[in-house]
């Protein structure tokens, strides 16, 4: 597959293509047009021997310093060499190829005043999958995430490091002699264009979001199965019930979990039962009010990533009638508040799930299901410690839901006094949908476990499809067995597509 960059940019799904693939990216015509005549007005700028921060003019608290013309190539060398300061743990290759896309896109627009030469060498490492090696610390979502992209752009220079296929970390240098590429040299403002914006957030965000809106429909998956092992009633996810609190969210997840929920013996076995038949509690009656409020959040995630997607995020901008205007474009706080709110809503998701989770495993509010759903409690512990694992991980979630968005520290002697915290926003929504994944997989487990010790009934076609897809790896009720490798194929089929795909081939699009 072959992403063509335009100069209105890129989708989100080309975003999740090149960050989770090999596709190629290429530049079209047009793209190259708009970025040559940016750059005829910075190079104008230069003959007329204009004062332009980043272009004649030292950069942050130093806006005022006036750099010589002979010594501005080497500013912008400098200036990539000193921001890519970050530390610690390597960010994962998706992250960083969607960053390294979404520099492109934003040199692209041609309000950058840069040579097509440096989007292209951005496309080159795409294209020989030279991914480098960007620290988790550093950014402060402030002139956007300056840190994290001057580790990319160092590599353009020939310089830094590089992540191996290995997980090594390799000289920029060899990598770029290796892929037959060479070294750039950068020209006034390009060093500053390549490291200014909003890019490492955003494409953190754009992941998240494609992410999380498999989750929050597999959160319905495994909430449903959960609710059929526990006896439940289907009446509260009927489609009247939430057509009269009409947040479009929480009407779909109740469709999903009523279709769900069909055509079950088990539900079928205590339909007219009053002790089963008249109120849920909220953990299984809620489920809908909770996971549908996530995906009106998931919502108001994409609009805001959208919309950033169609902008300018540079400093400073340079505008088709010759002017070069600083602006603040490259604060990270639009993006900051849709990661914490994203965050704060999946880590609800996940509490809810640990709640029925519990539910299942408490032989007094389980519906006669034996204790921890062994056959042979006391001897066996079954999934007790699972639902540790999920307690511990709900915890985790509450404190990671925390805003970084509220935290400025201001840098930059002062300069710089307000800043965004949106990568760190944008980190930890990544962590709190991991976490949601291994919450999902527990209480996939247990649903599983509750409707096959609920035999002879049998299960709605969706408890068929996943009781067969966890028997494959987690087998029948028996004697206890060594339960991580267990979960550890459980966070797979939450985080896959294949048991979505067969419940949705037999009951239509969940959505």
């Amino acid at each position: 597959m072959t992403i063509t960059v335009l100069p209105t940019g890129v989708s989100p799904a080309d975003v999740h293509t090149v960050a989770r693939s090999t596709a190629r990216v290429t530049l079209a015509p047009s793209t190259l047009d708009a970025m040559t005549t940016s750059r005829d007005i910075v190079d104008r700028i230069e003959r007329d021997g204009r004062p332009v921060y980043g272009v004649s003019t030292g950069f942050g608290a130093l806006a005022n310093t006036f750099i010589e013309p002979e010594r501005r190539a080497e500013l912008q060398h400098a200036l990539i060499r000193s921001h890519a300061s970050g530390v610690g743990a390597p960010m994962p290759r998706e992250v960083v190829r969607a960053m390294m896309l979404l520099r492109v896109r934003s040199l692209a627009l041609g309000r950058s005043g840069v040579r097509p030469l440096i989007a292209q060498s951005l496309v080159d490492l795409l294209n020989h999958d030279i991914t480098p090696w960007v620290p988790e610390h550093g950014s402060l979502g402030a002139s956007g995430d300056l840190a994290p992209l001057a580790h990319c752009a160092l590599v353009l220079l020939g310089e830094g490091w590089v992540l191996d296929k290995s997980g090594a970390r390799l000289d920029g240098g060899e990598a770029l002699h290796r892929a037959g590429l060479r070294p750039i040299e950068l020209s006034s403002k390009e060093g500053l264009a390549l490291i200014n914006g909003t890019d490492g957030m955003l494409g953190m965000l754009l992941l998240a979001i494609e992410d999380a809106g498999h989750l929050f429909t597999m959160a319905d998956v495994t909430a449903a199965l959960a609710i059929e092992a526990m006896l439940g009633t289907d009446r509260p996810f009927l489609p009247e019930l939430h057509a009269i609190r009409p947040h479009p969210g929480q009407a779909v997840s109740a469709a999903n979990i009523h279709r769900l929920l069909q055509n079950s013996g088990v539900m079928d076995s205590h339909r007219n039962d009053m002790v089963h038949a008249v109120q849920d509690a909220y953990s299984m009656r809620c489920a809908p009010q909770v996971a549908g409020a996530a995906r009106d959040t998931l919502g108001f995630a994409a609009s805001v990533a959208d919309r950033e997607l169609a902008s300018v995020v540079d400093n400073p901008v340079v505008l088709p009638d010759g002017r070069v205007e600083s602006t603040g474009n490259f604060h990270g706080a639009p993006l900051g508040f849709a990661a914490d709110f994203l965050a704060i809503a999946a880590a609800e998701v996940g509490a809810i799930a640990e709640r029925r989770v519990d539910r299942l495993l408490d032989v007094c509010r389980s519906r006669e299901l034996p204790a921890f759903l062994t056959p042979d409690p006391g001897v066996n512990s079954g999934l007790m410690i699972a639902q540790y694992t999920a307690a511990g991980i709900v915890a985790e979630n509450r404190r990671l839901a925390s805003p970084a968005s509220v935290d400025s520290v201001p840098t930059s002697g002062m300069q710089e006094d307000h800043v965004s915290m949106g990568w760190a926003a944008a980190v930890k929504l990544r962590r709190v949908l991991d976490n949601l994944t291994s919450l999902l997989a527990v209480e996939l487990l247990a649903g599983v476990r509750g409707l096959q010790l609920r035999a002879p009934l049998t299960p709605s076609p969706a408890g068929r499809l996943a009781t067969a897809a966890v028997e494959r790896f987690a087998g029948t009720p028996g004697p206890d067995v060594f339960l991580a490798p267990v979960l550890e194929q459980a966070r797979s089929a939450v985080a896959g597509r294949s048991l979505r795909e067969a419940i949705e081939r037999e009951l239509g699009p969940l959505l």
